[in-house]
Parts: structure tokens; C-alpha cells; sequence
């Protein structure tokens, strides 16, 4: 993907250039929870890092840019915007390495962060461009048309850039672009990376609109906005908050108090950009809302307070060793995918976990390390209830097993450890983080490791939950006997006996193949005896025998010369259609050889295994023309053919011309009589048939007329072949 944008960059680059021209820009970043949704696997607020950050690589260092971010830092939080990087020159490094470390959590309270973005800017006193990037509706302030109005009105030269990323929501799609529409910017929707790229590109290097003409000036009077202030719970319905409240209210040019205590206040305020917290009388819980108010027009502010969390204790040893599982007894709601988890202090990441609707006390695996660990209960997997420490101590880890071993043998490991599931004991080389065999504890104790076929310094190790080494002991694989003993030349498609030395592992096998290929031509598992049975390929040439470890890797190889052999069939040059033929052969008389008939070049029409005898009896095509016998060996490969000429065959049929329908009808024949011969009545050009008999059935045979009136024929067939016909006239009863 990062090639794909590195060529669009390419060609965007003269554009790009024109940047350093440009009003002093803000890009507003949304870290809302759903910018983890993913497009193509990926999620959307790992591809807007990467556009972003690749982007930012060629704008010119003098613009003057800066990154606003919102919904990243906590979660239901409508005052959750952050000025990241200031606008100003010389700031593309440090608005990547702010992208590249935002991991989205809360809600989308775009508008405002739109605005805060604007004052930042000095919007009321110099040119100044937002490019706001969105991926969703607005969820904290009511009306975003109206902000844009307001900001457009206020500002001198004053534009808001829209990229809507994945935007499915109609009412989404409609606020983004009043935001754009209101201030004279641009939207543009994109739905995937690609179309991202390109949209970002194209608002940050659209034309900015010519400013409006400056007005006459006339006399300003005081502007007051009467501001209701309303106060509800954060859950699905916005529940009007049941507590006492105070209201504090800062920002403008005048202080401003506020004496109603309710879930709603009003107040008359002035120009300019403030900031609202409600403060319940019962907890002290708060919540925060912007706003700016920039004409006399009535404002709704409304702000979110955090909904009471429920009640979770944990209860769990102090201490416990490493690798163990402890029983942790608990309070809470139980709600199905509340947990208890375990994780480092501070570290969001969990390293294991388990439902409390598993039972209580819950079963917890504690980490491999030695440590100062966090046991925790997750309300709905998200929400953090209930903490405690416990102190992980280092356990008891040992591996027993010889220092050195023959190459290939089985060996048995020992071992001291957690036993937790997916603990496994594995070999593999020193510095190499791959394994070469490996057995779970759950296996027994010892466990049986196979060593590898190579000699050379190995280590074996601990795998805790198959996830960490907890403990390495280092052994080495010596030379074993290994030979094989055959003969240095044998003839094209024999079989031989070879004689071999080796593991004898599980799967271990002795083949033959091509030198230096890789693939095999035939192969016998050594567990099937001592010397193996290997059928030789049926071309001449220079080939080698291969001890194969495990089916892994050859370990031992020896060349063998297949000597040329005489491959044969003997048939007279021609034989009657559909007549069987009595075929000799000389061949290796391996298994599944077989004598086989066809057209050249085509598929075989029937064919008869070498062990039926020789000669062997062979059924010829019915349909009259050239054909080639073929020696199949193995059923894999041609090694001897023949043509031979089938010819046509000729019958007589005699039978009443006429019947009822539905009557027998009894008919009499002079043909080939081949056990494929059969007598068959049906309506001419039409190769099924309405009732048949075989020849065998008798000289004459009786059919049953077809019960439909009409002109058939009766036809004399060898297989699908049509050798005579007669007509045959149905009439009516």
C-alpha cells in the first residue's frame, strides 16, 4: 500500500507546491472510538496515519500547518479536543509523530473542535483554512450548520475542508456538508485508502475562495445570546442528569456566574468562545462542553455527564509464582463479557484474562515473568471497575535431557514448569526463533523430542502458553549411522531392494528422483521393512536414492544408473469393432501397469492391468477407425505403443414390420455377438432408446413395443455404435 501512495505523491507534487502561498491551516483530526472500524482489514485510523504522515512529506516546510485532534484521550467526553501542534512553519515532523502515537477512544464533538480550531487561528483577524477529517456524525453539539454560519460571518477570509472517511450515515453526509458549504470549502467523501489519499490531496491544494469585500462599517452594538445550558447522562436515551448541579462558566471577556443549580440553566453572555462544567452536589462527577457564541441568536448547549459505574471488588493472593493459576474471588455485575485480567500497571494490554461467567472465583494464569502485575475487573471488556496488585515470583523451571544425542533419534525431555495450556517443549537451533520439533506437556513427562538430521549445537526450550521462553538448555546432535545399500545400476522400471541405516522416525522414507531435483519419482516409508521394495523410474539415466528424514530433508543420497530395458506389446495389426483382444506385453509389471486403448493423442477407452496375465484380454472400441494399444506404467507413464486398425463389423436384423403399440416383438439377429452387442428400439435420429435387450438374452429375443403410436427403427448396437437398423412401424390398438 505504501507504494501506491508514494506514486500518487509523485504525481500530486507540483500542486503541492503552490502550498507555501496558502492561509495558515489547522488539519482537525477525528479520534473518535469508530475510527477503529476497518476498510479492507485495515483499520481506518491506521490508514489515516500512513496518508497523513506520507503526505506530510511533501508539503513545502514553510506552510504554516497545524493538527487539532479530538475523541482520543477518554471515553464520553464531549470536551475531549486538543491543540496536538500549533499552527506554524516547520511542523510536518511533529504533526507525524503526533499522528503515529493517536489511538482513538471517545466521541465526535467535530463543531466544536472545528471552532477551537478556528479561534486558534485568529479567524476573526487573518486568513485561516480547517481541513476537518471525519469518519462520523456529530455527537456532542446540536447544530453544525449553525457553527458554520457563525464562523463564515465572524471570519475574515475563513474556509472549512471536508474529507469524510467511510461515510455510510445520510445525516453524517449532511452535517459535513453544511460545514463545507456554509464557509465556501470543498467535501469529499472517500471509501477507501486510495480515494482517502486523493481527497486529503485535493482539499489541501484546492483554490482558496477570493475574500468577500470588505463592508462599510457601521455602528456595532453589544451582541448578547441567551445560552441554555442542559445536563444529561451519557447513555443510549441522554437521560436529563437526577442530581443537584453547579455550573461554572469561563472564557469571553467577562466573567459570568451562573446561580441555578438544576440539570438546566440559562444565561446571557457576550461574544467569543467559553467553556461549561456541571459538577453533580453527590459524587463531584463532571462534565465539560465548548461552545462560541458569534451572534445574538439563542444557543442549546448541552452537556454530558458520565453515567455512575457500578460497584467491583477483587479478592486474590498477595503474591504467587510465576506461570501458576490462581482463584480470584469477586464482586461485580456480571455482565457477559465483564473479566478478570491480568496486565502490567499502567498498560492498557491484558495478558490473560477470564470471564466471570465462568464461575466465581475465577480462574486467572498468571505471566511467565517475575513481577509487579495488576489483576483487574472489566465492565463489558472495556471499563475498568476494580484494580488490585499481586506480586508474581519467580518458579521452579527445568529441563532434564541428555547434552548430546545421535542425529534423527528420539529422545526423552523432562521437565519442571506451570504446565498452563499450550505449554510445550520445542527444539530449534541457538539464536533461531523457529522450532524443529516440539511436544505439548500435556503429553506426559517426559516428553518425547525428535532430534533434527542434521548434526550441530541445539537448544531446548520452555514454551510458556507457546508465547515465552521461560528456560533454554543447549544439546547436540551427533552423527548416526546412515547408509544405503543398493545396487549401482538396475534396468528401467524394476524394482529393487535397498538396504538402509537411519532414524526411522515417524513419516522417514527412501526415495528416488531426478539429481538435483527436488521432487521424487517413486518412495517407500521405511517402516514398511528393512530392505524397502523401490520401483525404478522408467526412463534410462543417472537418478539417486535419498534417505528422507522425517520427510523433511534428504540426509543421505546415493546415485543409481537406470539402465535401458525392452518395453513391448504384441496384437494383430487389426481386430473387429467391439471384439475382445488377446494383448501380449513386455514390461516391468509394476504395480497399477496396465495395457490400455485410445485414440492417439486422447484418453483411454478401456484398458486391462498387467497382472490379468499376459497375454491379457483386452475390450476393442466399438466405432471403427485407428487406434494405439499403450503400456501405462505406473498408470502415470507411457513407455510402449502399437497402433492397430479396428474395422466394421456387420449385422442383419428380421422382425414384423408393423406391431401394436405396446406389444411384444419378437426379433431375430445375425451380428458380432461381442458382450457389449445389445438389441435396442427407438425413434430414428434419437440415440436413447424406449426398451433393449442384450444379445445374450437369446436368438430371437422379445422386446415390448413403445405404448406411443408412431415410426421407430430396431437398431443392432455394439456399445454406442449403431452397426444396422430396420424400421419398425407402432400402430394404434
Amino acid at each position: 500500500m505504501r507504494r501506491i501512495f508514494a506514486a500518487l505523491i509523485f504525481l500530486l507534487l507540483p500542486q503541492l507546491s503552490i502550498a507555501q502561498d496558502r492561509a495558515n491551516t489547522i488539519l482537525v483530526l477525528d479520534a473518535s472510538g469508530s475510527m477503529w472500524g476497518q476498510i479492507d482489514g485495515v483499520n481506518k485510523i491506521v490508514i489515516a496515519r500512513q496518508v497523513i504522515t506520507d503526505l506530510l512529506q511533501s508539503i513545502p516546510d514553510d506552510q504554516n500547518l497545524g493538527l487539532t485532534v479530538y475523541g482520543h484521550r477518554s471515553r464520553g467526553d464531549c470536551a475531549d479536543i486538543e491543540s496536538v501542534v500549533p499552527p506554524g512553519p516547520g511542523t510536518r515532523d511533529a504533526i507525524a509523530a503526533a499522528v503515529a502515537a493517536i489511538n482513538p477512544k471517545g466521541k465526535t464533538p467535530m463543531t466544536d473542535a472545528v471552532v477551537a480550531a478556528a479561534e486558534e487561528l485568529r479567524y476573526t483577524e487573518e486568513r485561516a483554512t480547517v481541513i476537518l477529517i471525519s469518519d462520523g456524525i456529530e455527537t456532542c453539539n446540536p447544530d453544525p450548520c449553525a457553527a458554520a454560519r457563525a464562523l463564515e460571518a465572524a471570519g475574515v477570509d475563513f474556509t472549512i475542508n471536508v474529507v469524510g472517511f467511510d461515510i455510510t450515515d445520510a445525516e453524517a453526509m449532511r452535517q459535513l456538508q453544511c460545514l463545507a458549504d456554509e464557509t465556501g470549502g470543498l467535501l469529499r467523501s472517500a471509501s477507501n485508502a486510495t480515494e482517502f489519499l486523493a481527497a486529503l490531496t485535493e482539499v489541501m491544494t484546492a483554490p482558496e475562495p477570493a475574500p468577500d469585500p470588505a463592508p462599510d462599517p457601521v455602528p456595532v452594538a453589544p451582541v448578547l445570546a441567551s445560552v441554555t445550558l442542559t445536563a444529561v447522562l451519557d447513555d443510549d436515551v441522554r437521560t436529563p442528569f437526577p442530581d443537584p448541579l453547579t455550573w461554572t462558566l469561563t472564557g469571553g471577556q467577562t466573567p459570568v456566574s451562573i446561580p441555578e443549580t438544576g440539570n438546566v440553566a440559562t444565561v446571557d453572555i457576550g461574544l467569543g468562545t467559553f467553556e461549561v462544567t456541571a459538577t453533580s452536589a453527590v459524587d463531584l462527577s463532571t462534565g465539560t462542553q465548548a461552545f462560541t457564541v458569534v451572534g445574538n441568536d439563542a444557543i442549546a448547549v448541552t452537556v454530558i455527564m458520565p453515567v455512575a459505574l457500578p460497584l467491583a471488588s477483587i479478592d486474590a493472593p498477595e503474591q504467587a509464582p510465576a506461570g501458576s493459576t490462581i482463584l480470584v474471588n469477586w464482586t461485580g455485575p456480571d455482565d457477559n463479557l465483564d473479566n478478570i485480567e491480568v496486565g502490567l500497571p499502567g498498560d492498557p494490554a491484558y495478558l490473560s484474562f477470564t470471564y466471570t461467567r465462568d464461575g466465581n472465583p475465577a480462574a486467572v494464569i498468571l505471566p511467565g515473568q517475575p513481577g509487579t502485575y495488576e489483576l483487574r475487573y472489566k465492565l463489558n471488556d472495556a471499563v475498568i471497575l476494580a484494580t488490585r496488585t499481586i506480586t508474581v515470583i519467580e518458579a521452579p523451571v527445568q529441563l532434564t535431557a541428555p547434552d548430546s544425542a545421535p542425529i534423527g533419534s528420539t529422545i526423552d525431555v523432562g521437565w519442571t514448569g506451570p504446565a498452563a495450556p499450550l505449554d510445550n517443549i520445542e527444539l530449534g537451533r541457538v539464536g533461531d526463533t523457529g522450532y524443529i520439533d516440539f511436544a505439548y506437556v500435556t503429553e506426559g513427562n517426559p516428553v518425547q523430542i525428535i532430534m533434527p538430521g542434521e548434526p550441530g549445537l541445539y537448544e531446548l526450550r520452555y514454551r510458556f502458553r507457546d508465547r515465552d521462553t521461560l528456560v533454554t538448555r543447549p544439546i547436540t546432535g551427533v552423527a548416526a549411522d546412515l547408509s544405503l545399500s543398493a545396487p549401482d545400476a538396475a534396468p528401467a522400471g524394476s524394482t529393487i531392494d535397498v538396504t538402509w541405516a537411519g532414524p526411522d522416525a515417524e513419516l522417514d522414507n527412501i526415495q528416488v528422483g531426478a539429481v538435483g531435483d527436488t521432487g521424487y519419482l517413486e518412495y517407500a516409508y521405511t517402516e514398511s521393512g528393512n530392505p524397502v521394495r523401490l520401483v525404478l523410474p522408467a526412463q534410462p539415466g543417472t537418478y539417486e536414492l535419498r534417505y528422507r528424514f522425517r520427510d523433511i530433508e534428504n540426509i543421505l543420497i546415493r546415485p543409481i544408473e537406470v539402465t535401458p530395458a525392452t518395453f513391448d506389446i504384441s496384437a494383430p495389426d487389426q481386430a473387429p469393432a467391439g471384439s475382445v483382444l488377446s494383448v501380449g506385453w513386455t514390461g516391468p509389471n509394476a504395480a497399477l501397469d496396465n495395457i490400455e486403448i485410445g485414440k492417439p493423442g486422447e484418453g483411454y477407452i478401456a484398458y486391462s492391468y498387467v497382472t490379468d496375465g499376459n497375454p491379457l484380454s483386452l475390450q476393442m472400441p466399438t466405432e471403427p477407425g485407428s487406434y494405439e494399444l499403450r503400456y501405462k506404467f505406473r498408470d502415470r507413464e507411457i513407455i510402449a505403443t502399437r497402433m492397430i486398425q479396428i474395422t466394421a463389423v456387420t449385422a442383419q436384423l428380421l422382425a414384423a414390420p408393423a406391431v401394436v403399440a405396446g406389444a411384444d416383438v419378437t426379433i431375430g439377429w445375425d451380428g458380432p455377438n461381442n458382450g457389449v452387442d445389445y438389441i435396442a428400439i427407438g425413434l430414428p435420429g434419437d440415440a436413447d432408446y424406449v426398451s433393449y435387450a442384450p444379445v445374450s438374452a437369446g436368438n430371437p429375443l422379445t422386446l415390448v413395443a413403445p405404448t406411443i403410436p408412431g415410426t421407430y427403427e430396431i437398431r443392432y448396437m455394439s456399445g454406442d455404435t449403431i452397426v444396422t437398423t430396420i424400421p419398425l412401424a407402432v400402430t394404434g390398438p
